[in-house]
Order: structure tokens, then sequence, then C-alpha cells
């Protein structure tokens, strides 16, 4: 399934999307939270009376209207907008940490994580604002995972059991301010610098995470494209890891990790006007406009 959320003529909600449409959940279960997280908070109980509306009216239920809207009338928002925890890893992907040593920054020895703010999240087709007190805006692919259900102390054997699904991301990142101070925060934290999207697809369509061609594109031009099978420490690691510090809620949002050819290793840092594109085959695109604060 494909969760999203969404508005349309001013009212926000959350639908599930079946082929070109969106089907309102809220409309046709109205005992539904009207928010992503709490509906992976409830379980498989929820997910499964959403995947039976989905075969109903993919069967050609008629008698009510539940068709929803054509995908190209509404617009989608970021699918979890306020998660207790945004998670990233640093320098997960062997090219990636090479061309950052060759800038100085050393290769980590144990996974390297920080947070990105949550007041930095966005929609998969908002603008990303490019602050008036940074002049080393860039850009980062990653696939991004959401924890579906409370854990804590997570097997990697069992990691896979505590996740609901899969989004695109891009982490935006302000280099000036990520090399002024001794962690990253500040520098992926800015607001808009978290756009993720365009809905989450649950675990259950992806069949390996762990094999998804993944790019980036500047203007239509290719600037970052890799397998997520390159990365240094697979999901199911990374969220062992994780839990050993902190126990993970549903809607928590994690970001998987780069590729090499970002911005501050090629030169080509993003400007005013630049389009960015973020594709991973199987879970979709986000597309961001760069505009000036």
């Amino acid at each position: 399934m494909k969760l999203a959320h969404y508005s349309l003529h001013g009212k926000l909600s959350v639908g599930v999307v079946s082929n070109d449409r969106i089907v309102d959940i809220p409309d046709n279960l109205p005992h539904m939270p009207v928010a992503i997280k709490d509906i992976l908070a409830g379980g498989e109980s929820y997910l499964k009376e959403i995947r039976q509306l989905i075969d109903w009216v993919t069967g050609g239920g008629t008698d009510r209207d539940a068709r929803g809207a054509l995908l190209s009338e509404v617009s989608l928002r970021a699918p979890i907008p306020d998660p207790q925890k945004y998670l990233a890893i640093g320098m997960n992907y062997q090219d990636h940490a090479e061309e950052a040593n060759a800038k100085g920054i050393p290769t980590p020895e144990t996974q390297l994580w920080f947070n990105k703010q949550v007041s930095c999240i966005t929609g998969p087709f908002d603008p990303i604002v490019y602050p008036r007190v940074s002049s080393k805006l860039d850009y980062e692919a990653e696939l991004g995972v959401v924890i579906g259900k409370r854990c804590r102390y997570v097997t990697e054997d069992d990691a896979r059991s505590v996740v609901a699904g899969y989004f695109v991301a891009n982490d935006v990142s302000a280099r000036d301010w990520q090399a002024a101070s001794p962690t990253f925060t500040l520098g992926k934290s800015f607001d808009t610098h978290g756009p993720i999207g365009p809905w989450i697809v649950t675990d259950d369509e992806i069949d390996d995470p762990h094999n998804l061609n993944m790019r980036l594109l500047v203007n239509g031009d290719v600037r970052q494209q890799t397998n997520t099978s390159k990365m240094i420490y697979n999901i199911w690691q990374q969220i062992s890891h994780l839990s050993q510090v902190m126990t993970l809620e549903p809607g928590d949002l994690i970001a998987t990790g780069t590729c090499a050819n970002v911005g501050m290793a090629t030169g080509n840092l993003l400007q005013p006007g630049d389009v960015v594109r973020v594709e991973i085959d199987g879970v979709g695109h986000i597309e961001n406009t760069v505009v000036p604060e």
C-alpha cells in the first residue's frame, strides 16, 4: 500500500493510493485516525482494514463514493509531518565516505548518527528555502524508513518486523553550518531541509529494500546514482543499533545514508532556482525547487 497525507479543497486528510487515485481513509473508515503515524500505531488491524478497502474499490464496489480523488487534483504533503524523531546516518556508502574523507572529514569506525530536527520536514513537492545565513547548500538522496512498532533492543534478525515502510528523502544540508558545529545537527535542520514522500510504501510491497536503484537529478542532470545494496550498515543493523539506545516509536523516521557525488565533493552546490528530484525505484519520487529566503 501507499499511504499518503494530502490536501484537497483546503481539507487535510490521509488516504491510500490506488492507481491514479487517492481513496480517503477517514471518509470510508471513520473510526481511523487522521494521521499516518497514528494509523501505524494502531497496528496490523488498521492496515488490514485499509487493504480490504482497496480490494473493495479495485474490485468495483459502487454502492458508495469510495473511489476518491485523482492524484493530479490533490496536493501531497509530508506523509509524516510530526514524527517524534528523525534520525540520519552519516557516510553509510563507501564512495561517499571516501569523498568526505578527501574533504577532511574522517571516516567513522562505527555507525555515525545525527538528528534532523523534525521542524525541517516539508512536503515532497514543496520549496527548499536557501537560508540567507548560508552559502553552501547541498543535496543528499536517501532511502527513508518509517518505524511501525514501539520497540527497544531489537535484534538484526527481528528488525524488519518493526518497519512500517519506506519513503524518498533528501537530506538537504547547509555545509558551512554543518562544518562549524561539533555535530551535524544544525547544518542538517534548517526549516524546509527535510523533504520526504511522496507517500509511505508499506514494507509488504518492497521485496528487498537493499536492492533499490536510487538517483538524484538537479535541473534534469543526474548528480547521484547508486543501489541501496551498497550501504555499509544495512537497515536492520541500523535499527538494531539505534534501539540499543532509545525506544523507537511508530512514525519515527530514519534516513539510511547517501552515496557519492554530493555537491560539496563535486563543487556543484545548489543555487536558487535549481530543481532537485530524488527517485527510488519501487518507492516513488520527490521534486523540490530551491528558492531564496
